[in-house]
C-alpha cells in the first residue's frame, strides 16, 4: 500500500511507493529537539519517495551522517536522510506524524533507548538499541592493518 503525507500547511507533500508496515522510535537528543518529543519514523529507500513542494523544503545537515528536512513555511519536521557513505546512504526516515493515514503500521523498534526520558514508554515490546550500538553502525570502517 502506498502512503502519502505532508507538512502542516501542505506546502511540502510526498508520496511513498514502497509498502510500509513498521515504524521505529528514536529517542536521541537531536530527534527530541527536532520534533518536540520522540521521533516515529519509517524507513524508505532513496528512490522510494516522490516529493513536491512550493519552494518550501528546507534541509539542515544535522550530523556527519544525516540531514533533516523541514517545511520553511510552517516548520514541520518531515524526514531525515542518511548522507554517510555506505549501504544506508540516501535512505529516508520519514516522520509517521505527517502521513495522511498510518493504519497498519506497527511500532517494532527503538533506538537511543539509553537517552530516553524517564516519562516515555510504549506498551509494545520492541527491539532496542543504545546510543553506542546505533552509532557503531555509522562508524567509518577501520583501515586494513590498523593497529598491527
Amino acid at each position: 500500500m502506498a502512503h502519502s503525507g505532508s507538512c502542516l500547511c501542505g506546502a511540502v507533500r510526498y508520496s511513498i511507493s514502497e509498502t510500509i508496515s513498521e515504524t521505529g522510535a528514536c529517542h536521541c537528543d537531536m530527534c527530541r529537539r527536532w520534533t518536540g518529543g520522540v521521533f516515529l519514523g519509517v524507513k524508505v529507500s532513496k528512490n522510494g519517495m516522490e516529493v513536491s513542494d512550493d519552494g518550501a523544503l528546507g534541509v539542515y545537515a544535522s550530523s556527519p551522517w544525516a540531514e533533516r528536512a523541514f517545511c520553511t513555511k510552517c516548520g514541520t519536521s518531515l524526514w531525515y536522510r542518511v548522507t554517510a557513505p555506505g549501504p544506508m546512504q540516501g535512505e529516508y526516515h520519514v516522520g509517521l506524524g505527517g502521513f495522511d493515514a498510518a493504519d497498519g503500521i506497527a511500532l517494532t523498534g527503538e533506538i537511543y533507548v539509553d537517552r530516553k526520558p524517564d516519562g516515555y514508554s510504549f506498551a509494545e515490546e520492541t527491539h532496542k538499541m543504545t546510543k553506542a550500538q546505533m552509532e557503531a553502525m555509522f562508524a567509518p570502517p577501520e583501515e586494513a592493518g590498523a593497529g598491527s
